[in-house]
């Protein structure tokens, strides 16, 4: 990748390897001092981020468990996702834990709200490297990776957290043993689920770029959709709970994310064919 600086002459000089690492530092600064305004203001809205958003999806009334328990029951499984009060409690067992988490939390919730800056910043490093026309068809990349990331997140929170918070929540091994789990474990869980989530919606954006750097083509991603599959369950076994029914309802999407992939992959090749007639 080569960048351009432009003179106030208008003539330009190729930017040298230090140059690139010190505009990189620069970008680097910026998105990580986004983050941290952001994560300062989250560290103030504490009873929001944690008595609303993290502990929420504990909470019997959460929507998702109502929509769960309204399907099961309808279906005959009404013990499976429908119940009345909470099946665990959470709880701190070091000095610094509270500290911790709050910390941890805000920084967290701060990388999620400043993601489409990170990605601007990402964006402004790699941009001068491209041509006019690489620029102009990828103008959309920040809307629509955002766009993605955030519904990966939402998916996440209301979807796979209350999966794995139910099936884990209320699994007992004997009478004798109480579920009283760690505030550190609890958040843990939650962090996992809502990024791994959001990075898995990145899907589409990664096969754009590596189709568009020769790495995949369609047909390799056709020929190999068995294996596909078979890494998709292998991902929703990892970041939800181990029951059938869980996995099979955080694959769906995963495998339908692979199936746009292929399209867009088709799209960009199809595109560079037209490209190469015209100049050729």
């Amino acid at each position: 990748m080569t960048k351009r600086l432009g003179n106030k002459n208008n003539k330009s000089k190729e930017m040298s390897f230090l140059d690139h690492l010190e505009d990189l530092r620069w970008h680097l600064i910026r998105a990580t001092l986004a983050v941290m305004v952001l994560a300062c203001i989250a560290f103030l809205a504490k009873d929001f981020i944690f008595d609303v958003l993290l502990f929420g999806p504990k909470n019997p009334d959460f929507p998702t468990y109502k929509l769960l328990c309204k399907i099961a029951t309808n279906i005959g499984l009404e013990d499976s996702f429908c119940f009345t009060e909470e099946q665990f409690r959470i709880q701190s067992r070091t000095m610094a834990g509270q500290f911790s988490a709050h910390i941890w939390t805000s920084i967290m919730a701060g990388f999620i709200i400043a993601f489409p800056y990170v990605l601007y910043e990402f964006w402004k490093f790699i941009s001068p490297g491209l041509h006019d026309n690489e620029r102009n068809t990828s103008r959309g990349f920040i809307v629509i990776a955002s766009l993605l990331f955030f519904i990966g997140v939402l998916f996440g929170y209301y979807v796979v957290t209350p999966l794995s918070i139910n099936f884990l929540g209320s699994y007992r091994v004997s009478d004798q043993v109480f579920n009283d789990f760690d505030l550190s474990s609890y958040i843990g869980l939650v962090r996992a689920s809502v990024i791994a989530s959001g990075l898995i919606f990145e899907l589409p954006i990664l096969i754009y770029f590596l189709t568009k750097v020769g790495l995949v083509t369609p047909k390799f991603l056709r020929k190999y959709r068995k294996f596909a599959l078979v890494i998709v369950l292998i991902i929703s076994a990892v970041i939800t709970p181990p029951d059938i029914a869980s996995q099979v309802i955080v694959s769906v999407p995963v495998i339908i994310l692979y199936e746009i992939s292929i399209f867009i992959s088709k799209a960009v090749i199809r595109k560079q064919k037209r490209k190469e007639k015209t100049h050729g």
